[in-house]
């Protein structure tokens, strides 16, 4: 493998786009009841238009009211392209209640499949074939391992934003310090401490959907990281027992972590009115 390239091959889907807002509530309670109503009508319309293309299809946009000092509403879309993303943001903008939201934060990311243990294959097949690396015939053979791959994980890198009652996001980056360096480790060993890494997620699959997504050339950090459950002590227990794997313990750097409640569209009204509840 010291032969072979060091970046692993990935798959890409869908575009991400992470919101988080503030909402103004003493300029909202100053507006005659009668016209908040309306501006609350006006936005449930525009955000269901987002949430889904169609009655019996996918979720695509999906609504939390946020936890703590950060913020007070998180907006997570999920698209095929930036232009898409970006029609969201526009879209969101004329409506009358975007007059009340100040944007704190947002992430620009694009979901990702990382594939380690494909990557070592498929090379260590074309060399087998006796292709040199960047030849003609060795991308063409790396291109069909991926078509193949993106084939038999279409739906895991073009996914629906789960139903689950709370969601959990936080960015991250890998060590590249003086010291520990995650980019100059040989491809075997990150293959090795990736696959324990991935195992301890695979033993919390039934308890929580996670969603990696990259934003290297994309925003600040190199992943974005969702996770959705119906019991939010899962995320602390997945997140405390993966620092202590390898790839985390010395490589890992951590952002900050944004925790929601779903809120469905409908309920955006009670929200207005100081109620989480129908």
């Amino acid at each position: 493998m010291n032969d072979f390239p060091p970046v692993p091959l990935t798959l890409e889907g869908s575009s991400l786009l992470h919101q988080f807002f503030r909402f103004d509530w003493k300029s909202w309670r100053a507006l005659p009841a009668a016209e908040r109503t309306a501006i609350a009508a006006e936005a449930v319309e525009a955000l269901k238009e987002m949430e889904r293309a169609g009655a019996d299809t996918p979720i695509r946009t999906a609504l939390y009211s946020e936890l703590g000092h950060k913020g007070d509403l998180i907006l997570v879309h999920f698209r095929d392209s930036l232009e898409a993303l970006n029609q969201v943001e526009l879209n969101l903008a004329q409506t009358r209640l975007s007059d009340f939201l100040t944007q704190v934060h947002s992430y620009v990311s694009v979901v990702e499949l990382g594939l380690y243990e494909s990557t070592r294959k498929t090379y260590e097949g074309a060399a087998a074939k006796g292709l040199d690396t960047f030849t003609p015939e060795w991308q063409a053979e790396v291109a069909a391992a991926l078509q193949r791959s993106a084939a038999a994980m279409a739906p895991r890198i073009f996914p629906a934003i789960p139903e689950a009652k709370y969601i959990c996001f936080y960015p991250m980056d890998r060590k590249r310090g003086e010291t520990v360096n995650w980019y100059s480790v040989p491809f075997t060993d990150r293959q090795r401490m990736m696959h324990e890494h991935g195992m301890i997620g695979r033993r919390y699959a039934d308890q929580v959907k996670q969603i990696i997504s990259g934003s290297i050339g994309m925003d600040d950090w190199e992943w974005g990281v969702d996770l959705f459950a119906e019991d939010p002590v899962v995320f602390k227990k997945l997140i405390y027992e993966m620092r202590f794997d390898e790839v985390s313990a010395v490589y890992a750097l951590f952002g900050q972590f944004y925790v929601g409640v779903r809120l469905p569209v409908e309920n955006l009204t009670n929200w207005l009115s100081g109620s989480l509840l129908l």
